[in-house]
């Protein structure tokens, strides 16, 4: 007797469905096959299976079960498919015929026959309501997980037993609902007020937020470098639905949804050690997963310390950053994993971090200062839409100088700023005034003969590459919609030249 059931698993960031075909013969011999390109987890389901099975006193009978997972050109990994195969086992074992045509399911078994939770099934799930299945099979753990996807009904089990009692009841109990929690902004611990002082670079980093541009802050430690980026987030605009999805597949493929969250309500902040690998930055390993730079999808990717990072792990940056895809190529497969993000990085003026600073002197030779410089190329610096010095705060003003503006305050202005980008590039795959090239980039940000005299000779000056070009006018867009002004004025242009000019922080100047 042959049982078809329907499960999926995980390939990159999407779901792909799978059939679960299940082929009994009693004999007198136990043996158990599973064919279909599976993986070393889902090998090992045979044996975890049947004890599970017997250990919830379901039907079991001796003979050869064929267990086929199609398409069979499709590498199978995870433990996800051993509550489907359990469950066309006892259906062969008992001759009872099943029709599972509506059903995905979902889930790794215990040997008592506890169902466990799986990673992943937030894609899977979506994938399985594209195939067209009404009803979701998956552990309880995973409910919420799953809940946001409209369209298909949600049943949570705990064991393999509850599972097979639903699958063959002719009284199906209520799908699972949860309360969708709204995102807050306010639930993060850090805000713009705890920064005194460092008006520029406050301005700086709303102009960021405002069109998503990447951001370098260098300066001496303890400037506030790293207080200003870890802020970011509170004053970027709020994720909407379709952002949200994206951000939780990936968050889900990683094991990172937090238990009662259905979806990612905030952006991410994501700010990995300079130790990290390429594989860890950009994704990679056996079963090829997401790195930081799809974490950090939709939010922020930090590094702070740019220099002590490895040299080729900053470089493998230059293509995300241009695409907002990360590819990754191995003798396994090729995957595709999303990662818009925003770059903020941070780094000091020198090995010692006190070159410029007006209290300390710096300690390094010439030698040692450039063999710092060098380890960030002119590529990745020219892809930096804002190149800010942050200079050291007098002493005096933090005891004296007020709170400064709160993110919340901020942040009204930044939305106000993505919303008229959202009306100008509507109909378009535009999203923010970073993403603009080509075309679009010289209809949306025209200047008059002016403002292009100034941004020529700026360029002659400063010896600015055409990226950088761009990138002002990029910049400048930015300032006239936080500015709700429908022209880029010559003020607004000045002030984008001045974070390439000054204009370059003093890391990257001459010693």
């Amino acid at each position: 007797m042959m049982t078809r059931l329907y499960s999926s698993t995980v390939l990159g960031v999407e779901g792909v469905e799978v059939e679960v075909e299940v082929d009994f013969r009693p004999m007198a011999e136990k043996r158990t096959f599973i064919v279909g390109l599976p993986d070393t987890a889902v090998k090992e389901s045979g044996q975890r299976v049947e004890t599970a099975i017997q250990n919830s006193g379901l039907p079991f009978q001796q003979g050869i079960f064929v267990v086929n997972l199609a398409p069979a050109d499709l590498k199978k990994q995870g433990p996800g498919f051993d509550l489907p195969i359990a469950l066309g086992m006892i259906a062969g074992a008992a001759e009872k015929p099943l029709d599972a045509s509506l059903w995905c399911i979902i889930g790794e078994l215990a040997l008592d026959g506890t169902v466990r939770p799986v990673q992943g099934i937030l894609p899977q799930v979506i994938e399985a309501r594209r195939m067209g299945r009404k009803r979701i099979m998956l552990p309880h753990a995973n409910a919420y997980e799953a809940a946001p996807v409209h369209g298909v009904e949600i049943f949570p089990v705990s064991t393999l037993q509850e599972a097979w009692q639903l699958l063959t009841s002719s009284a199906l109990p209520a799908p699972f609902t949860a309360p969708q929690k709204a995102g807050d902004i306010s639930e993060a611990n850090v805000d713009f007020d705890e920064i005194k002082g460092q008006a520029y670079a406050r301005r700086a980093m709303e102009i960021a937020a405002a069109g998503a541009h990447n951001i370098l802050l260098s300066g001496s430690p303890g400037s506030g470098k790293s207080m200003l980026a870890q802020r970011l987030p509170t004053i970027l605009p709020p994720l909407n639905r379709e952002e949200a999805l994206e951000t939780s597949k990936v968050h889900s493929v990683c094991g990172l949804l937090k238990r009662g969250n259905g979806l990612v309500t905030q952006r991410p902040f994501r700010a990995p050690h300079h130790t990290i690998s390429d594989a860890g930055l950009m994704g990679g390993g056996n079963n090829i997963t997401p790195g930081e730079v799809s974490l950090a999808h939709n939010g922020v990717l930090f590094l702070d310390e740019l220099p002590e990072f490895r040299r080729a792990t900053l470089e493998t940056l230059r293509q995300p950053l241009e695409s907002g895809h990360a590819i990754i190529s191995r003798a396994s497969g090729t995957m595709t994993f999303p990662c818009r993000f925003m770059l903020a990085a941070a780094m000091n003026p020198c090995p010692c971090g006190y070159l410029g600073d007006r209290r300390r002197t710096c300690t390094c030779s010439p030698a040692q200062i450039a063999r710092y410089r060098q380890k960030i190329s002119g590529p990745l610096l020219d892809r930096f839409d804002l190149l800010m010095e942050v200079p050291a705060v007098d002493p005096a003003m933090l005891a004296a100088a007020p709170s400064g503006e709160c993110s919340a305050s901020i942040r009204e202005r930044v939305v106000a700023a993505r919303e008229r980008q959202q009306k100008r590039y509507a109909g378009t795959s535009i999203r923010n005034n970073a993403a603009l090239s080509g075309k679009a980039l010289h209809k949306h940000c025209r200047l008059r003969s002016e403002g292009q005299a100034i941004l020529l000779r700026a360029v002659e000056e400063l010896a600015l590459s055409a990226r950088a070009y761009d990138r002002i006018l990029k910049v400048a867009r930015t300032i006239a919609d936080l500015a709700d002004s429908s022209e880029i004025q010559d003020h607004h242009l000045y002030e984008a030249v001045q974070y390439f000019g000054q204009c370059l922080p003093s890391s990257l100047k001459d010693p």
